[in-house]
């Protein structure tokens, strides 16, 4: 019963060693995962702050930009009583425009075609 005993503590002793190595390799996979874990809270705090920046940045020009739009009304006077209207501010683009293409057509047809040495049409 001696040598019985002896072997059921042997593999006792066995199987609580195998315990111990098992619970150690838990442990550094926990304190791994802590540490992923740690990293991952690191780097998502450090990207809402950059997050947070760009909002602010972006909000500072959306209301700069309001600004210079609400004083290009202002000057050019669109949207007052008295003022210039959209359309009027088109034509007028659309006229300065057709002159300078047709200035540029009469101009080249006045000094020729520039492939046969500028000389006037026949």
């Amino acid at each position: 019963m001696s040598s019985s005993s002896a072997r059921g503590r042997n593999v006792e002793d066995t199987y609580e060693s195998q315990n111990d190595e098992r619970l150690d390799d838990l442990h550094a996979k926990i304190r791994t995962l802590r540490g992923i874990t740690t990293d991952i809270h690191s780097d998502v705090e450090r990207q809402n702050l950059m997050l947070d920046d760009a909002n602010d940045n972006f909000n500072s020009f959306g209301s700069t930009l309001s600004q210079t739009s609400q004083r290009a009304k202002q000057a050019f006077g669109i949207g007052t009583p008295g003022g210039l209207k959209t359309g009027r501010i088109a034509m007028t683009m659309f006229s300065v425009l057709a002159f300078l293409w047709l200035s540029n057509k009469v101009f080249w047809w006045w000094r020729g075609d520039p492939t046969t040495g500028g000389d006037l049409p026949a």
